[in-house]
Formats: structure tokens, sequence, C-alpha cells
């Protein structure tokens, strides 16, 4: 059975899909999760950022497993095409049996989100009522419907990006404001969804206490965030080994995880309060498990 984007949309809402993103965080960080590290080849296709990348993701929690394989092609955003694609084969794990084969962008959009949500509702201060977002593509939007799920206190949204149109329009549609960067990095969460492959965020615009969700880098060689950004926060992972490894923020800044977002959730760790956090996420192929797991779910047992 093949199940098309536009089918999952009908089906996959974050207010079932955030909760089963926070169990799936707590169960991965207390080794109910077998994920072995995500494999990635060069696509060899451009020099430089424009590099695409093709990456393999398997896992095994509960009664399924599965696996991703994504494509990152930072160049398709000037052709008008996904920057990332993907497709997800769902398997019974007591048989081997294959149960679905479902496209995997709006998963890996939606579940991108849903992490962020849940971590921000455990990280950000609860005083917390604005939001800065640097960025203004697919990411940036599903943030937006995710966040405020979780945090419906936060009213001013803040949206900055390269691309003026791009911003207006986003603002547009969702309520928000277009404001300078350095309005939207000193908002009490900054959300980091772009593309560039060098830091846009500076640490000096930051507040004492914010959140940043560290979101749009993905590589080892790429940054959203300058080292003063890193060095003057508490850092928080979904998986320090992924983070460490694969992060350009972390790796490039010379910082350690303190913590997996679910060692905090599972209460195992206390976040810190009244200092500076980055939550960085690089994605894990359980996220994209728990996201197939519930549209297969919709799909054969509907309510």
């Amino acid at each position: 059975m093949y199940i098309p984007e536009h089918e999952i949309r009908a089906v996959l809402t974050y207010e079932a899909l955030i909760p089963a993103i926070r169990q799936a965080l707590i169960d991965y960080s207390a080794g109910l999760v077998e994920q072995p590290a995500r494999t990635i080849l060069r696509a060899g296709n451009a020099e430089g950022f424009k590099n695409g990348w093709f990456a393999v993701m398997p896992v095994i929690h509960g009664d399924v497993m599965g696996v991703k394989t994504v494509t990152f092609f930072p160049g398709n955003a000037d052709a008008g095409l996904p920057t990332h694609m993907a497709v997800i084969e769902l398997l019974r794990r007591a048989t081997g049996e294959p149960l679905a084969v479902m496209d995997g962008r709006l998963i890996t959009e939606m579940r991108t989100a849903a992490v962020s949500a849940a971590a921000m509702d455990a990280l950000a201060p609860r005083h917390a009522t604005s939001l800065g977002i640097l960025g203004s593509g697919v990411q940036a939007r599903s943030h937006i419907e995710a966040l405020r799920l979780v945090r419906p206190g936060i009213k001013d949204i803040r949206i900055w990006s390269r691309t003026a149109a791009n911003a207006e329009k986003l603002a547009t549609e969702t309520g928000a404001r277009v404001v300078t960067i350095e309005e939207a990095a000193a908002a009490d969460v900054v959300l980091t969804v772009t593309a560039s492959p060098e830091p846009v965020l500076q640490g000096k615009w930051l507040g004492p206490d914010a959140l940043v969700l560290a979101v749009g880098a993905t590589g080892a060689g790429l940054r959203e965030l300058d080292d003063e950004a890193m060095q003057s926060s508490y850092v928080v992972a979904e998986c320090r080994a992924a983070a460490e490894r694969e992060a350009g923020d972390v790796r490039l800044s010379g910082m350690k995880v303190e913590a997996e977002i679910g060692e905090i959730l599972a209460g195992r760790v206390a976040a810190p309060s009244g200092r500076r956090i980055v939550f960085k996420s690089v994605g894990m192929a359980i996220e994209d498990l728990t996201a197939a797991r519930l549209v297969w779910q919709a799909r054969n047992h509907p309510a």
C-alpha cells in the first residue's frame, strides 16, 4: 500500500502527533528505541552549499519497524522544488511484514515542528509571549501552527527573512508581523529555520533567558548560530551523539550537549531556569516512525 501526501494530510494532526512525539523522545532517551546512526551520502550534484545529500534512517520501536530515505538539496529552492523529499516504509515488528510505503515529505515537515513544540513546552519560560522566526519557508509555517498549540499565550510572532516578500506573505497569512533580524532575535523564543550555510543569529541580540530552537542548519559544516549564541547557552538536543556528530552549530562552536530533551521531558534532568537555552534538532528516525504509525492507525482504524 502506498499512501500519498494528500492522504497523510487528511489524517495526521498536530493534536495527535505532538504528544506521540513527546513520548517517543522519552522512550529514546530511556533506551527503548533501536536506532543506529543514519547513513549519509553526498550526491555530488553541485559544488559547496548546493551539494545535496541522501540519507537512510532505520529504526525499531514498539510493535513496528521502519526506514526512511530522505534527500536534502538546498538548490531546489531556486527551482521551486521542496528542499527535503522522503519516503518511509513501515513494517510489522512481529513478522517483518511490510505494512505501507508512504510519502515522507509532509511527515518530515510535521514531525520536525512537533519535536520543537514538545521542546518549547518543556524549556521556554512560562512568561514567554513572543516568538521570533528567522526564515519564512515551509518549516516557519508549520512551526507557527505547532507552537501555538502548546503555548497559546505566545501572541507576538515576529518574522524576519532575507526574502522580504516571503516574510510579508507568511505574516499576512498567520497574523504575524515582519521585523528586523535584531527584533526577531530579541523575542522570548527564537526559531531559526533558514537555509543559510553560515551563522545568521548573533548571541548579542538574544535575551538573557531566551530559548533558541535551532532547526535549519542541516550538516556538520553548516550553522545558523554564532559562537556567542552557542557558548552562552545550555545546549539540549534530541540525541547527544547525533548532534555532536551531525550539527555544525554544536561541532563548530566546540560545545557539548548538556542533556537530551527526552531526559528533561521524563523528569530525569532538570532544565535550567533564568539562562539561555539552545535546543538543537537534527531529526531522528523514531520521529518519522511515530508519525508513520499514526498515519497507519488512522487509515486502518478511523475514529
